[in-house]
């Protein structure tokens, strides 16, 4: 698994963070460590998820995210 630290936009209160963390938790491979306002946490399993599709899904959802940082 693979840990990438996520910025997000777009957020700015409960219903987003979880808006954002049902996105995320949904997607497969992934891993949902922490969401907070403006950033999350994931675990992505390289054979089943992708940076882009996590990026993908978010930008769907209303919530442009960029990588500020792999683990």
């Amino acid at each position: 698994m693979d840990k990438v630290t996520l910025a997000i936009d777009g957020m700015s209160c409960g219903h987003c963070v979880a808006r954002v963390n049902r996105t995320l938790a949904a997607l497969p491979g992934v891993k949902v460590d922490t969401v907070e306002i403006g950033s999350a946490v994931v675990e992505l399993d390289p054979g089943k998820a992708s940076v882009a599709a996590v990026t993908a899904a978010l930008d769907a959802a209303g919530y442009p995210a960029r990588v500020t940082g792999a683990v």
